[in-house]
């Protein structure tokens, strides 16, 4: 979540119109590499940020810690053709997109090539300060898009390991999916029960520090 700050606002402005951008281009790239060109048709096969933020999404990410962009349109028959795995590979590689970034960004930040220092402009992130809010924002996209509810991408990687007589089951909870997800993410804190404090939190922590080598 972004505090009042100036440094934080400009890098989180620039991470999400990176990170939101190669999330959706992977579903569109991915999908199309199935033989869908539904993404390409809705003009979704580009990094053009603008074709894929969402605005009121893209608030919620700067300013609660967790947002949307636009999803990508797809056509899951024409995805399904060609095995039952396609479609769980169209979902995972949004999350899988997140996971690279951070990958890369740790890269510097492990090896020592960028280290914490004093700010030239007082307003503007230092290296050191933008690679860690973007590591941790992609890791934080890539965990909660994973959550295995509708419309999360998780929902589709579950859906691909569960067994048919449970998929049935699942089938009837899907429609519910979006207001259980809402109904963690807000009502939850007011119970005690906040996904992003106790579970999503805690998780990005322990992957950065695997990602950075134990220091962060």
């Amino acid at each position: 979540m972004l505090k009042n700050s100036p440094v934080e606002l400009i890098a989180g402005v620039i991470t999400l119109l990176v990170a939101f951008t190669f999330h959706e281009f992977a579903h569109a790239w991915t999908a199309t590499r199935f033989g869908d060109d539904t993404p390409r048709l809705y003009g979704r096969l580009t990094l053009n940020p603008l074709s894929h933020l969402d605005m009121m999404g893209s608030l919620m990410l700067l300013f609660t810690g967790f947002g949307w962009a636009k999803p990508v349109p797809i056509n899951p028959r024409r995805i399904q053709q060609h095995s039952r795995a396609a479609l769980m590979l169209v979902a995972l590689s949004g999350p899988a997109a997140n996971f690279i970034l951070a990958l890369l960004a740790s890269i510097p930040l492990r090896f020592g090539w960028v280290v914490s220092s004093a700010p030239l402009v007082d307003f503007f992130p230092t290296p050191y300060q933008f690679l860690i809010y973007f590591l941790l924002t992609n890791l934080g996209l890539m965990l909660f898009n994973l959550i295995p509810l509708p419309p999360l991408d998780g929902d589709e990687v579950l859906s691909f390991f569960l067994p048919p007589a449970m998929q049935r089951s699942w089938d009837n909870v899907r429609p519910y999916g979006p207001y259980i997800l809402l109904a963690l993410l807000i009502l939850g804190p007011m119970v005690g029960l906040s996904l992003i404090d106790k579970v999503l939190r805690p998780a990005i922590i322990t992957l950065a520090q695997i990602l950075l080598g134990g220091f962060l």
